[in-house]
């Protein structure tokens, strides 16, 4: 225990500086209250009792001290994200933890064919007027959290499954952030959306399994389809290549015939008009040219005279002919 010497020396301490400590102090907040560093991508909101007062740029700032005036410092040029669905938990150089289980309420939706989707994404979004980010929505950050769910819920309601699960994917995405973006125009939160990207979609756990094995049957029929189209494309157009070459070679053999056909008309036509001329001179025209003709073909021939009793002189003919020849 102090002795009564040292209680009156200490006594005698704390009246001699006690105003000297009591100053110390009094400066010490008056510093930590008015003196305030706002970082280079953010911009301070300053409210004087409640009310908005100015906004201020970044660097080292002064306000009213002692809670006459209160600064908020908004990240007004950073980029910002939600997840749903899961949580990052830690990020390391080589592996990014994430959490998934207790987040399932937000990710689990049904589709517009009355299918379940378990649909994980990400808003990317910056706050482009401090103001209305604090003070036109209360706690906006919640609010665009609701948003962002409500949105996807609804376009995700408007597709099968299937068209989440695969080729509309990237359309479901592009539309929940023209929404989104409509709905933070609409409620004047400050807020505008950068990106939505879909993480990953998947058909619930339960029935992960069954939905693969129909997946897969799916794509045996195409693969079965697009194998019958390309023997169709095959034999099909061959049979009518052939098909139509029959016919080409079936109408030019006919168009032969009736050519040679007129033109046997019209040598008999000829003929027949010399003949009626000169009826004479026309038969023995034809029958020299007809022996002309037959003759040649002719090995041994034996040439007699009208009445068959004598014999007239033997003429090489053939060889006559291969001499004109």
């Amino acid at each position: 225990m102090a002795t009564s010497n040292e209680m009156d020396y200490y006594v005698f301490l704390f009246k001699k500086y006690y105003k000297k400590v009591i100053l110390g102090l009094f400066v010490l907040i008056l510093l930590l209250t008015a003196i305030k560093t706002v970082g280079p991508e953010k911009e301070g909101v300053v409210l004087m009792l409640g009310k908005y007062n100015r906004t201020v740029d970044p660097g080292l700032n002064f306000i009213l001290p002692f809670g006459i005036e209160k600064m908020y410092k908004i990240p007004v040029q950073r980029q910002l994200k939600q997840e749903f669905g899961f949580r990052t938990v830690s990020v390391g150089h080589s592996r990014t933890q994430y959490a998934k289980e207790q987040y399932t309420d937000e990710s689990l939706m049904l589709t517009g064919d009355l299918n379940l989707a378990d649909v994980e994404w990400v808003i990317q979004y910056r706050i482009v007027n401090s103001y209305d980010y604090l003070f036109r929505v209360r706690n906006a950050e919640d609010a665009l959290h609701d948003m962002s769910e409500a949105a996807m819920r609804k376009i995700v309601g408007d597709r099968t499954v299937n068209e989440v699960l695969t080729v509309g994917r990237q359309e479901v995405a592009t539309n929940v952030e023209v929404l989104l973006q409509e709905m933070c125009i609409e409620y004047e939160n400050g807020i505008r959306i950068d990106q939505v990207v879909l993480q990953d979609v998947n058909p619930p756990d339960q029935v992960k399994a069954s939905f693969n094995a129909v997946n897969e049957a799916q794509q045996e029929r195409e693969t079965l389809i697009n194998q019958a189209e390309s023997e169709y494309n095959r034999v099909i157009p061959r049979a009518r290549g052939e098909a139509q070459e029959t016919i080409q070679v079936a109408e030019g053999y006919a168009l032969n015939r009736v050519n040679r056909a007129t033109g046997e008309a019209d040598r008999f036509n000829s003929l027949y008009s010399e003949y009626i001329r000169a009826p004479e001179v026309t038969k023995m025209r034809i029958y020299f040219e007809t022996m002309e003709r037959i003759l040649p073909k002719i090995d041994n021939k034996i040439i007699m005279d009208e009445k068959g009793t004598n014999l007239l002189p033997l003429f090489n003919l053939q060889q006559h002919q291969i001499e004109r020849e």
